[in-house]
């Protein structure tokens, strides 16, 4: 099903089901081996508690999502919102958690992105060279598993040709085969080659209401990243009621360079590596009352 999709819209694609790689191993350097045992998604908070205003009492914990998602230990990948409680700032949050068991403490290697104070440009840091909580604000979209090694789908594309980025590509392709039926998958993948567009949030939280797509753009920082980037992709081909995000990808590199990932820019060079997992769950917390569809690209 992927490869037909992708195949109208890269040069080259190719599909396939294959062993987790090690993820411990570079270019990843996770906590955890693999993206296997348990998968599961979940969407938390949500776009409505960041705009028109934000909502800065929303905190979250990561080890209180995996005891929700009734998978305490688990191995969380994804995207969401800084808590700006912890931080002191509004910033982009890149998770990637082996959360604590009852035998061993968590183990946080996820990454911050924000707005360099000094030429504003993109200070990445590593979340544990500062911080020791497991906090995140507002919005997260996560995949979780036993972090096990296993069979995952194996997925290569090269050369764009088409609109779309690749997670929409992958996400569109989805919705189209299985119709009402939602699909839900996560896991990482690379941008071996190129450039992308990402956005970073600004450190101050707008003080005027965001009411509109142009208001959300303006207000976001964009950036052209190089290559390369390891991406967090979470993927949902239809909404069945819950007031979810589609899709939500945030990436980190070892240059320095990260945030949130909306389109290679390099369609003739770019090349994609990724390794996903279809969910066998999804978990919808503390959906936002008052909602809209604002700023969800």
């Amino acid at each position: 099903v992927l490869q037909k999709g992708l195949k109208e819209n890269f040069a080259d694609a190719q599909v396939s089901v294959v062993d987790c790689p090690d993820l411990t191993q570079e270019p990843f350097n996770f906590p955890a081996k693999g993206i296997c045992g348990k998968p599961r998604i979940a969407d938390v908070g949500g776009v409505p508690y960041l705009i028109p205003l934000v909502q800065k009492e929303k905190v979250y914990d990561l080890n209180t999502v995996a005891k929700d998602i009734e998978l305490p230990g688990a191995f969380i990948l994804g995207a969401g919102a800084a808590s700006s409680k912890v931080l002191g700032i509004n910033a982009e949050f890149i998770p990637i958690v082996q959360t604590k068991s009852e035998k061993k403490p968590a183990v946080n290697g996820s990454y911050i992105a924000q707005i360099n104070p000094a030429d504003k440009g993109c200070l990445l840091e590593k979340y544990s060279s500062k911080y020791t909580d497991c906090e995140f604000g507002l919005l997260a979209n996560l995949y979780a598993s036993e972090g096990q090694p296993g069979k995952v789908v194996e997925v290569k594309a090269n050369g764009r040709t088409g609109e779309l980025n690749f997670v929409t590509c992958l996400r569109q392709t989805l919705e189209k085969h299985y119709g009402e039926k939602p699909v839900g998958m996560g896991g990482t993948f690379i941008i071996q080659k190129g450039k992308a567009k990402i956005h970073i949030m600004p450190p101050e939280f707008s003080a005027c209401p965001l009411n509109t797509d142009e208001d959300v753009n303006n207000w976001l920082k964009f950036f052209e990243m190089k290559a390369p980037l390891i991406c967090q992709p979470v993927i949902v081909s239809r909404d069945p009621g819950f007031d979810l995000r589609m899709e939500h990808t945030h990436c980190f590199s070892h240059h320095g360079e990260g945030g949130h990932y909306h389109q290679d820019t390099s369609p003739d060079s770019v090349q994609y590596l990724g390794y996903f997992q279809p969910a066998e769950l999804l978990f919808r917390i503390d959906r936002p009352q008052e909602t809209h569809l604002i700023g969800r690209d």
